[in-house]
C-alpha cells in the first residue's frame, strides 16, 4: 500500500555494528499525515539524512513556507537531532538529467534554510541520489 501511494506510513528499523558503531536505521515517514510517526523516529535520532526531491516543482513545494523539507529540518533540529546529512533525491529528474548546477542550487536554498534553524551547513553533507 505504502508503494503504490508513494508514502512511507509505518517506521521501519535495520541495524547493523560496524568496528566503530552500533548502527540502528530508522525509516521514518515524511508524508504530513503521519507526522507523529516521523516525529517519534526523529526523536531517538543522533544524525537525520534529510530527503530533498530535485525534481521541478517538488523542490520548491518543499523549500517553501510551510513546506515539509523546512518541517522536518526544523523537527530534527528541535528534537535534538545535531549531524544532518541531505540526499538530494530524483536527480534523474532534473532537466537536464544529473544537472550539476540543479544540485548546487538545491544546495545553496537549503543551506540557506538550515542555517538560519540553527545547523552549520558546512557540517552538512549534501548527496546527490535517485
Amino acid at each position: 500500500a505504502e508503494r503504490e501511494r508513494g508514502i512511507t506510513i509505518d517506521i521501519a528499523l535495520w541495524k547493523f555494528e560496524t568496528a566503530k558503531y552500533y548502527v540502528t536505521i530508522i525509516d521514518a515517514p515524511g508524508h504530513r499525515d503521519f507526522i507523529k510517526n516521523m516525529i517519534t523516529g526523529t526523536s531517538q535520532a543522533d544524525c537525520a539524512v534529510l530527503i530533498v526531491a530535485a525534481g521541478t516543482g517538488e523542490f520548491e513545494a518543499g523549500i517553501s513556507k510551510n513546506g515539509q523539507t523546512r518541517e522536518h529540518a526544523l523537527l530534527a533540529f528541535t528534537l535534538g537531532v545535531k549531524q544532518l546529512i541531505v540526499g538530494v533525491n530524483k536527480m534523474d529528474s532534473t532537466e537536464p538529467p544529473y544537472s550539476e548546477s540543479r544540485f548546487e542550487e538545491i544546495k545553496k536554498e537549503v543551506s540557506s534554510y538550515i542555517k538560519k534553524i540553527g545547523y552549520n551547513p558546512a557540517a552538512v553533507a549534501f548527496v546527490p541520489i535517485s
